[in-house]
């Protein structure tokens, strides 16, 4: 672990995420990639057990404000969410290629192939437990694709729970969705 990096798990509060592409190249770029990624996403939510509550998805990053995890911490749910991108879009042999497109992997040593990185190896989480700092990183969220100048107003971005938020779609990732926390009860004495 890099020195001086803390993550603060087990307290209950919000966690803003944020996981960058390798030296920022856009594996997010299509809308194809995005959509699959969101249903990695929705995966990963039931499985570790964890309130999405707003997300966007960007060509080069992705932004996340999640509950903490019932399984695992956020840290072990991100970890599933890149690794399953990275082995759906990056082919395990190698194929053929289309004359002039790059490859997607390196080849090193005795021409192994070896996967380019998708995902930069750490990712940013900040601790939100005021209503102030949730409010605010819900409105970066949504405002990033307006910011970045991808379209003019934020429901116009499919690939974020603003439209979940202004009208009431049900998107690939079910935002506030408490059904899949599970309460813990001691026995009776």
């Amino acid at each position: 672990m890099p020195k001086g990096l803390r993550r603060y798990y087990g307290s209950g509060d919000l966690h803003f995420i944020t996981c960058s592409c390798y030296q920022r190249k856009p594996w997010l770029d299509t809308g194809e990639r995005r959509d699959l990624f969101l249903n990695i996403l929705e995966e990963v939510r039931k499985e570790h057990r964890f309130v999405v509550l707003g997300y966007v998805v960007m060509p080069e990053h992705f932004h996340l404000l999640m509950s903490e995890p019932q399984v695992g911490t956020p840290s072990t749910a991100m970890q599933s969410v890149k690794q399953r991108f990275a082995q759906r879009v990056v082919p395990r042999r190698r194929q053929r290629r289309p004359a002039g497109t790059r490859p997607l992997h390196k080849t090193q040593g005795a021409g192994h192939p070896t996967p380019m990185p998708i995902w930069q190896p750490r990712f940013y989480d900040f601790n939100v437990w005021t209503e102030d700092k949730r409010i605010e990183k819900l409105r970066y969220v949504h405002r990033n694709p307006v910011t970045r100048g991808l379209v003019d107003e934020p429901e116009q971005w499919r690939w974020s729970s603003f439209r979940s938020y202004a009208f009431g779609e049900v998107g690939l990732v079910r935002i506030n969705d408490c059904d899949v926390l599970q309460m813990r009860m001691r026995d009776s004495a």
